[in-house]
């Protein structure tokens, strides 16, 4: 039996304030004003027979099905098309529309393959339930002749199953035009079209080419769209339609999309983006929709392991024998070298209750404050950035939010590769007439892609944000551009006119400030005047803003751009981090910073120290811990010496690799929780399986604030999830944690963090996701922050005085490395490189702009060096126009590239986030892999040999 389908109205909702009464077969319903007649009928229980029509794109009209009678209008109007008024009289089921909807329907199913028992959308199929809706009982026209589906018809075509993921029967298509219009409206990629004209006409992936061959981005959204089995995912080919679903998260990026899992006993079957989801309402990306296998892959390491030295075989044990032994090394190491010896790192891309536990456990059990994570590596700078500015840590808006928007200015971050999402709602703006703002020293997509072009693409010089940010505002201070009663009203004055001063210096003048920048002073000051004159202005930002020396100064600067020119606390404006993992936002939450316990108050504080005294029995450490530089440091020097690092690859993704390994190295005990044999464990002593999020309950919290439910949709393969397992190594360290189920533990968190005082699993359940602060003053959640007034009271302007970073070019290094993202791989690819997702990516390349290519020798797809003061790798070429003269740029998604052996330990001042974004390199053609990538290969095959001869089978 297939899964009940959910109620489609066929066309959008609509808001206007305005309503309107008509009557639909004899029954009155009242809707908002732009309303079409098949949704008014689907709101009083009414289903129109459609075909080309659903609620997620706008109507179209073409099959014919959904005609109504109107009283006073002649002829049978489309109901999708038609827009309900006051007083309508319509008729929705006489005789006469039966039988011209079994006359359209009669010639859809004469030129349609009737193999609907083998057919793999059998019991899930639009055409087949209008079929019988409509009461069609035969085929008058025959089945000979010219169709579409006779193997001796001239035109067949071959199924295209170019695509890892789906495959298109174009003898099944009714050219509906939904996938069409789907790919334009939901995903705004415009890949699709339809080619021909009359019976020729047939959906065509770009020029008529197999869909690996076109600009199809796979999001799915044509596969979700279509009506029938034209469009189908290999999973249900596969495996047969699914026979329950469970609603859960997305474990990749920020975006927080929900999906409906749906599942067939234990197999994920297919990962349907969710209608009602709050972040993404029904849409999907390559990687959330698509990229899960990972969880099942053969690599899984589903049985604990340990070894006393990283030259030994790892030995299966059972888990009592795992956790006792990892427990007494850390006790002996605590004993032998002092409480702060040891110390634990938690990972973005775990629960919110995982990743409590585990800075509980390291405050409670270690009896320390030796936590870091790695969304210090990414976005502590906009933590406190936003702290000091505006007084809380996290953006100001719903991602809904930016369609108020009339501006929109995007720094440092590439919403179409690593918010895919969030990237199609914005170019839907965009091409209703938002004006956009491009900060970027790459011309990323959204520069100029279908529909779309940049009002202003600042091509900046990689290290210069400070220096653009400053001299955007100082065109507003000096050209009188100013939102003085919001200023005076809602900020410092004081320090507004500290700052003032100090932004209409000369010195910050976007003339003066272009020698550091590289961008025309008249392109500044043209994006100043439309930021704070264009209306509702909102920023978007990324890690090409916060992974820089001046990280925390830039994200200061945004914040004094948005207060100056009034765009915080309202739809449509504010400063938006874009979080690079599913739960940044959710980890930096959880107090997972050295000087900081949960809801970010400082272990200083000793009122907040008998809070968390009071609930765990133990009293936190009052002098901030160990960041993870500071752990590395500690451990050459023989001081720091064991790590339990859960979730988290740091020797791929930080960066200095070589001096990474080396501190990894000097430790006695290293235990690795995770899904995978990763880079880290590959330098531990004790593996302990991790679990997906397919087998795990708990909550991830997105970029916009949005804390959503993961709900378990198969058992952990190994037996346990993260959250137990941290548990029993806390009970075997002597500090006992006796949860049940992770509700319980977001209800301690619930108890001692204001900003989530009324958070709860029922809640979540029944609201579906709560953005927060959710307390007594917002029992829903809060959407949109700072409305009133800002959480710190005044909004505080801060100085923004631009430092130019330490790494610098040279005769010796005379370009500069910066670092990104592609769509279809995620962070240390961990996860999408055991999928087909390596179709799409499957190396790490350096783009080299041809000018620069030239003046070297070469060529694409050419080996070549990158040599930084760090150390040097090996990658192939790109040469690209995206990228300007004197900078090269690539991603970090495969181990073997060591993107990150010639990244830099310079970072940010505030924060130590690393400066990623910035590094002096030269780049020659090499004919062989760098010493360190020969090392590592043979490493690497060192472990993989050291691994237990008999794997057991996923």
């Amino acid at each position: 039996m297939s899964l009940p389908r959910e109620t489609d109205y066929g066309t959008p909702a609509r808001e206007s304030e305005k309503e309107v009464t008509l009557s639909i077969d004899g029954i009155e319903v009242t809707v908002p004003a732009g309303t079409s007649v098949m949704r008014a009928a689907q709101e009083c229980g009414n289903s129109i027979p459609k075909l080309c029509a659903t609620d997620s794109l706008e109507p179209f009209g073409s099959c014919r099905l959904c005609l109504v009678e109107i009283e006073g209008r002649r002829g049978y109007p489309a109901s999708c098309t038609t827009i309900a008024e006051a007083g309508m009289q319509v008729r929705t089921q006489t005789p006469k529309l039966a039988d011209i909807r079994r006359g359209v329907m009669e010639l859809y199913i004469s030129d349609h393959p009737l193999d609907c028992l083998t057919c793999s959308a059998n019991g899930n199929c639009e055409l087949q339930d209008m079929t019988g809706v409509v009461g069609l009982r035969e085929v008058r026209y025959g089945m000979k002749g010219k169709n579409h589906f006779d193997l001796l018809s001239a035109l067949t075509k071959e199924k295209d199953e170019s695509n890892p993921y789906f495959s298109y029967d174009p003898s099944k298509c009714i050219v509906c035009n939904r996938c069409v219009r789907a790919c334009e409206e939901t995903q705004g990629t415009f890949a699709l079209t339809i080619s021909g004209r009359g019976f020729d006409s047939r959906v065509s992936p770009g020029e008529s080419q197999p869909f690996m061959e076109s600009e199809c981005v796979s999001c799915g959204a044509c596969v979700q769209a279509c009506p029938t089995a034209t469009l189908m995912e290999k999973g249900v080919i596969e495996h047969g339609q699914a026979e329950k679903k469970v609603t859960t998260t997305c474990a990749y990026c920020g975006v927080g999309c929900s999906f409906d899992a749906e599942v067939k006993g234990t197999t994920v079957v297919r990962m349907v983006p969710s209608k009602d989801g709050g972040a993404n309402h029904g849409h999907s990306c390559v990687k959330g929709r698509f990229a899960f296998g990972y969880a099942t892959h053969a690599d899984r390491i589903t049985t604990p392991m340990i070894r006393k030295s990283i030259e030994d075989a790892w030995q299966p044990v059972s888990w009592d024998e795992a956790i006792n032994y990892a427990a007494s090394e850390f006790k002996r190491i605590q004993a032998k070298h002092g409480r702060d010896s040891v110390g634990g790192i938690t990972s973005s891309r775990c629960t919110n209750e995982e990743t409590y536990l585990v800075q509980k456990l390291v405050r409670a059990a270690f009896g320390n404050n030796n936590v870091d994570t790695c969304a210090r590596v990414c976005h502590s700078p906009t933590g406190y950035g936003l702290k000091q500015t505006l007084g809380e840590s996290a953006g100001t808006q719903t991602f809904d939010s930016v369609m108020k928007a009339d501006v929109i200015m995007v720094m440092g971050a590439n919403p179409t590769d690593g918010h895919p999402v969030f990237g199609s709602q914005m170019k839907r703006r965009l091409r209703e007439g938002a004006k956009l703002i491009v900060v970027d020293p790459r011309s990323i997509d959204l520069v100029r892609s279908p529909h779309i072009k940049a009002e202003q693409h600042l091509k900046l010089k990689p290290g210069s944000n400070v220096a653009l940010i400053t001299s955007m505002a100082h065109v507003v201070v000096t050209e009188g551009l100013v939102k003085e009663d919001f200023v005076r009203e809602r900020c410092e004055w004081h320090s507004f006119e500290q700052w003032r001063d100090f932004v209409a210096k000369p010195e910050n003048s976007p003339e003066a400030m272009e020698q550091h920048t590289g961008v025309p002073a008249a392109d500044v000051r043209a994006a100043a005047r439309l930021f704070a004159t264009g209306g509702n202005a909102a920023i978007y930002y990324g890690l090409g803003v916060t992974e820089h020396s001046q990280g925390s100064t830039t994200v200061i600067g945004i914040a004094n751009l948005a207060m100056v020119t009034g765009n915080i606390g309202r739809e449509g404006v504010g400063v938006n981090p874009l979080r690079g993992q599913n739960n940044v936002q959710g980890s930096c939450d959880m107090g997972s910073f050295p000087h900081e316990l949960p809801g970010y108050r400082h272990v200083s504080d000793a009122a907040t120290r008998m809070l968390f005294k009071d609930a765990w029995g133990v009293e936190p450490q009052p002098e901030p811990g160990l960041r993870i530089p500071n752990m590395f440091e500690a451990a050459m020097d023989g001081t720091f010496l064991g790590l339990y690092c859960e979730g988290e690859d740091i020797v791929q993704s930080d960066p200095n690799t070589q001096h990474v390994e080396a501190a990894l190295r000097a430790m006695e005990c290293v235990v690795v929780q995770d899904l995978f044999l990763n880079e880290t464990a590959k330098f531990a002593h004790v593996f302990l399986p991790g679990s997906s999020f397919l087998e795990k309950d708990g909550t991830f919290t997105n970029a916009e604030r949005r804390i959503s439910r993961v709900r378990k949709v198969m058992p952990p393969l190994a037996g346990k999830e993260d959250w137990e397992v941290t548990c029993m190594l806390s009970n075997a360290l002597g500090y006992p944690m006796n949860y049940s189920h992770p509700s319980e533990i977001m209800d301690e968190i619930a108890r001692l963090t204001p900003t989530f005082h009324g958070v709860s699993y029922e809640r979540l359940d029944e609201l579906g996701s709560i953005q927060w602060p959710c307390n007594e003053q917002a029992p829903e959640g809060t959407p949109i922050m700072h409305i009133d007034q800002f959480v710190r009271g005044k909004g505080r302007f801060m100085l923004t005085e631009y430092v130019p970073t330490e790494e610098r070019t040279s005769k010796r290094f005379p370009l500069i490395l910066t670092t990104g993202r592609i769509l279809s791989q995620y962070n240390v690819g961990a996860q999408t490189r055991r999928t087909a997702n390596s179709m799409w990516h499957d190396e790490d390349r350096l783009e080299i702009h041809p000018a620069d290519a030239e003046t070297r020798g070469i060529n694409e797809g050419d080996w070549v060096g990158i040599t930084s003061r760090a150390g040097e790798t090996v990658l192939r070429a790109r040469v690209s126009e995206r990228m300007q003269s004197g900078v090269v740029y690539t991603t970090f998604h495969f181990p073997e590239s060591g993107a990150n052996v010639i990244t830099t330990d310079n970072s940010d001042w505030a924060t130590n986030c690393p400066e990623y974004k910035v590094t002096a390199v030269e780049v020659t053609r090499v004919t062989q892999p760098s010493e360190w990538q020969q090392r590592y290969r043979d490493f690497s095959q060192q472990q993989i040999d050291l691994l237990p001869k008999k794997r057991e089978k996923v």
